[in-house]
């Protein structure tokens, strides 16, 4: 599929501009509780930021019947996390002076790297099944009510969030244009309002776990049946929400749209700067002093740094071992 320049821009600005979400979210999540526009603001950009992610994983997955594509990918998203797995490992041994080492359960942020190899493996079935999308969602949907269902090989992300990687790969460039186009801009900035609205005003008591993907209903508290439902209904919320920021992400070539080539390298590396930061009384101290923007101007200066040049140039041997390997 022949994309313009005017598409790669485009992706590469929504790719910038989640990544920095990415690095917030994470930031602010052990000071959520102190403000309740932190709170609001944490769940609502965690109904789309990864998500939208997912989503255009997904429509760049066309290439998967191509001889190599699947071992490219694969060396992309394995050897990193095995590395990184060592390095947390590592980290937290230090840190809690116990030493625990598992391969399939993954810490922290590493669990998308385990859920994209399974997406495209999953992709290979589904796409050759008929109403591939809703089987999905309704997979998605019953998989929590399996009791041990939970992190281990980052089963219930996986295939709760499946749906959306599949529907990225079935949408097409025209599509995405249409989507992008400046007549959805305006209602898509007010979904966006109204679903931060909604977090801030009627949604306060969610747990952010339904958020998460990550655990079964009965972790959850729910009964199984309730638990559906309430799954259905965030897929809506996620869907709404997903689009309606995919709507106002610009077109043009900006001054960061270069930078959302490489937010593989900010994704890995920012949990341990977020680590290292969190030792310190930086950003508790804005918290304190209820200066909530400052959270957001470290968050951006650290998505800018991490994919610099130099940064790139350092990590490439951890972060894509792939290249220097093959």
């Amino acid at each position: 599929m022949g994309r313009s320049k005017q598409r790669i821009d485009y992706f590469d600005n929504a790719r910038f501009i989640l990544i920095f979400l990415v690095v917030v979210g994470h930031m602010i999540s052990p000071y959520r509780h102190e403000s309740a526009f932190l709170e609001a603001f944490y769940k609502f950009i965690y109904t789309f930021h990864m998500p939208a992610f997912i989503l255009i994983s997904g429509f760049f997955a066309k290439k998967i019947f191509e001889k190599g594509y699947l071992l490219k990918v694969f060396q992309k998203v394995l050897l990193p996390y095995f590395i990184f797995q060592l390095i947390y490992t590592a980290f937290y041994t230090i840190q809690d002076d116990e030493f625990e080492f598992t391969l399939f359960d993954p810490h922290w942020t590493l669990w998308f790297l385990v859920s994209l190899a399974s997406w495209h493996l999953l992709l290979l079935i589904f796409i050759r099944i008929r109403y591939s999308l809703f089987i999905a969602v309704g997979i998605g949907a019953l998989i929590g009510t399996v009791p041990f269902i939970g992190t281990y090989l980052s089963l219930s992300r996986t295939f709760v969030f499946f749906p959306i990687f599949l529907l990225g790969y079935y949408l097409d460039q025209k599509q995405f244009e249409r989507l992008s186009h400046r007549n959805y801009r305006i209602p898509g900035a007010i979904s966006l309002i109204l679903l931060f609205t909604s977090y801030y005003v009627f949604l306060r008591d969610l747990p952010r776990e339904w958020l998460f993907a990550s655990s079964s209903y009965a972790d959850l508290g729910v009964h199984a049946d309730d638990g559906v439902w309430i799954r259905l209904s965030i897929y809506a919320i996620v869907f709404i929400g997903t689009f309606a920021f995919l709507s106002i992400v610009p077109k043009q070539k900006l001054f960061f749209t270069k930078l959302g080539e490489r937010t593989l390298y900010v994704y890995l590396l920012h949990g341990l700067v977020l680590k290292i930061l969190d030792r310190t009384p930086i950003l508790e101290m804005f918290v304190d002093r209820n200066i909530p923007i400052m959270l957001f101007l470290i968050g951006f200066m650290i998505t800018w740094i991490l994919a610099s040049r130099p940064v790139i140039k350092a990590a490439r041997v951890i972060v894509e071992p792939g290249k220097s390997i093959f």
